[in-house]
Order: structure tokens, then C-alpha cells, then sequence
């Protein structure tokens, strides 16, 4: 699959002001929506290598295991940054989310266990297309400005992301669902203020784009499936 480019030519002699800033928003987007599900294939590609290898992720140790997720994402997030701009920040993007997709194979081999764990997978497949869907027809056809919102977002995020760290030792039930129940919420409204972000031009780089709406709509579908195995999952 092709990428277009973001930069567009200089604007040729004659043509409407505000016309090509249009262009060029509509071209970042489709590139975004593009993008985002190619990053779809590496995901599941991982989370099957995964599940088929009973991958673990320093499971006896949460907390070392955190930290060198963390370095490693950091690690990818530096690379994406710097190339962003250059087909090895399309690489290197695809690269990251098959490592989530490892990363989220622990979760889905667990749902997986459960006798109706496929259907459970899928209902959060469903459910996050639907989120997903609604966000971004909201971001493209609402006046209203969303973007200011960020700022309260990511004071959430920090918040239900300390808690998780705090519940690895904790280890509350309660917790564990109010943090996934929020997470779901959280980086829901994330997928509205990227996507109009996008829309309204205040994003020009479809890779960067790519990489801010395809976490929040990880976190969406990751969060989803735990609250589904844990209120929906049969053993029998």
C-alpha cells in the first residue's frame, strides 16, 4: 500500500485561498485512516506469535517487566519522531505495533482460555470499531472544537497510570476494573481530539498521527476485552 506524501507543492498561481490547506488536511487523514489499519496487520500477526508461543513478558516480575516495556516503547516513539518524515518511520511504526501486538498476546491467550474467549475477542473487535467509528465521524462533521480537551485527558491518563502501577502491588479487584473502565472512556475521547487534531490541521504528519490514534485505539480494545473476560468470561 502506497502513502502519499504530506507536503504538497507550493501553491500554483490563481488557486482560492484556504483551498490547498484543505488538501492537504484531507490527504493527511485519509493517509492517517490508512495507515492505521495497515498497523492492524503486524498487531494481530503479533498477538498470534504470541498466543502461539505462550509468550511472557517477564511475568514473574510486573514491575521490571513495566519499565522495560516502557524503554522500549520510549525507544520506538525516539525512532518514530526522528524519521517521521521518511518511509523508515512507516517501518519502524509497523514495527512497534507488532511489538503490541506481542505485548497484548498475554491478555488475549487469557480471554482465550475462557470457552466463549473467541466470541469475547471479537465483541471487543466490534465494540472498538464502533467507538472508533463514532469518534471519527464526530471529529470529521462537529464545529465544535475538542481539542482543548487534551490537556484534562492526559491528566486522566496519568492518573489511571499511576493507579495501575499502584495495583501491581495492590492487586484490588475494584481497582483493576475502575482504571479499565476509565481507560475506556479516556482514550475513547483521545480518538476524537487526534482524529479533529487532523481534520483541523493542527497535525501534519500522518505517520505521527498514525502512532497517537493506533495507541489510543490499542488502550480502547485492550481495556474492552479485560472488562469483557472479567464480567464475560465462562469456564465451563
Amino acid at each position: 500500500m502506497a502513502f502519499e506524501q504530506n507536503r504538497l507543492p507550493a501553491e500554483p498561481f490563481g488557486t482560492p485561498a484556504g483551498a490547498l490547506g484543505t488538501a492537504q488536511r484531507n490527504r493527511v487523514l485519509r493517509n492517517t485512516y490508512a495507515l492505521l489499519a495497515l498497523s492492524m496487520v503486524p498487531t494481530v500477526f503479533g498477538a498470534w506469535i504470541g498466543v502461539s508461543t505462550g509468550f511472557s513478558f517477564f511475568s514473574g516480575s510486573p514491575f521490571i517487566g513495566l519499565m522495560v516495556f516502557m524503554a522500549v516503547a520510549f525507544g520506538f516513539f525516539f525512532a518514530i519522531e526522528k524519521f517521521k518524515n521518511s518511509a523508515i518511520g512507516v517501518a519502524l511504526l509497523l514495527g512497534f505495533t507488532f511489538f503490541m501486538g506481542l505485548m497484548l498476546s498475554r491478555l488475549v491467550g487469557h480471554v482465550l482460555g475462557f470457552s466463549n474467549g473467541a466470541s469475547l475477542v471479537m465483541t471487543a473487535f466490534g465494540g472498538t470499531a464502533g467507538i472508533f467509528a463514532v469518534m471519527a465521524t464526530v471529529a470529521t462533521v462537529s464545529k465544535r472544537d475538542f481539542t482543548g480537551m487534551g490537556k484534562w485527558l492526559f491528566v486522566g491518563f496519568l492518573v489511571i497510570f499511576v493507579a495501575a502501577i499502584a495495583n501491581i502491588w495492590l492487586q484490588m479487584p475494584a481497582l483493576t476494573l475502575t482504571v479499565s473502565a476509565l481507560a475506556v472512556l479516556i482514550f475513547s475521547a483521545f480518538i476524537l481530539v487526534d482524529l479533529q487534531r487532523v481534520v483541523n490541521g493542527g497535525e501534519t504528519n500522518y505517520v505521527t498521527a498514525t502512532l497517537a490514534v493506533y495507541l489510543s485505539v490499542y488502550n480502547v480494545f485492550s481495556n474492552l476485552l479485560a472488562l469483557l473476560g472479567i464480567f464475560g468470561g465462562d469456564r465451563d
